[in-house]
């Protein structure tokens, strides 16, 4: 039976993910088109509003496959916020913070002339809640919806470094669109696949609480624009590291 299962839902899960980057594709031409992104105070594309699209392609086929009850299922799902095992908060809010720091040293390191980390609480709770939207949007879908497919097929390790890979294999035209060099994009996307195995690793110990991997998911973001010189070609190479 569970193998009969694997194979039936495997299709639902390539239709998800051609789903997603049909539903970008506006996004991606709004981002060519755009003039006033550069005025964005953070080196942000217009095409980052893509971040709906996880969100949207889950609810579809969720409400095509079992109309109003699915939808309910996956929202209960999402509204699921309390943690059981209370020593996973640490890890949820403080293993990007701890990364960032071990990255800005290897970064100073590398280069001195690095400037000094400085920013106010009041910056990193208006990053918080600037980022915590598109999180949650796309890990409704990456995690709420596809992981669990994925997992069924292959094993935790396979699928998250798939969902990783394709996770950021979408990403790379809005990075494009932000100028980035090519070794930016290549060091972003590797760091960005592992931050995704960390996801992973934190979604499946929290009893697969998605707004545990949505906390992950901000607070990458955060910390990636507190990091002094992010959008050089060398900032991303020590968060793979």
């Amino acid at each position: 039976m569970k193998n009969f299962t694997s194979h039936h839902s495997s299709p639902s899960i390539w239709i998800y993910f051609g789903l997603v980057f049909v539903l970008s594709i506006p996004f991606w031409l709004l981002g060519m088109a755009a003039t006033i992104q550069k005025d964005i105070p953070i080196n942000l594309p217009i095409s980052a509003l893509m971040f709906v699209c996880p969100m949207i392609a889950a609810f579809i086929l969720v409400y095509q496959k079992d109309r109003t009850q699915g939808v309910k299922d996956l929202c209960r799902k999402i509204l699921r916020i309390k943690i059981e095992r209370k020593s996973w908060y640490i890890p949820v809010f403080l293993s990007m913070p701890l990364i960032m720091v071990i990255s800005y040293g290897v970064m100073k390191s590398l280069l001195p002339s690095v400037p000094p980390l400085s920013f106010s609480p009041l910056t990193v709770v208006g990053l918080f809640l600037l980022f915590i939207v598109p999180g949650l949007c796309e890990e409704i879908g990456w995690q709420g919806y596809v992981y669990d497919k994925l997992e069924n097929r292959w094993n935790a390790w396979t699928a998250s470094v798939m969902l990783g890979v394709i996770w950021q294999v979408w990403h790379v035209i809005p990075h494009l669109q932000t100028d980035h060099s090519a070794m930016w994009i290549v060091w972003q996307c590797a760091s960005s696949v592992l931050l995704r195995v960390l996801i992973v690793w934190v979604y499946k110990n929290t009893d697969k609480n998605i707004i545990a991997a949505v906390i992950v998911h901000t607070m990458n973001n955060v910390c990636s624009f507190l990091l002094p010189n992010y959008d050089s070609s060398y900032a991303t190479f020590p968060f793979f590291l």
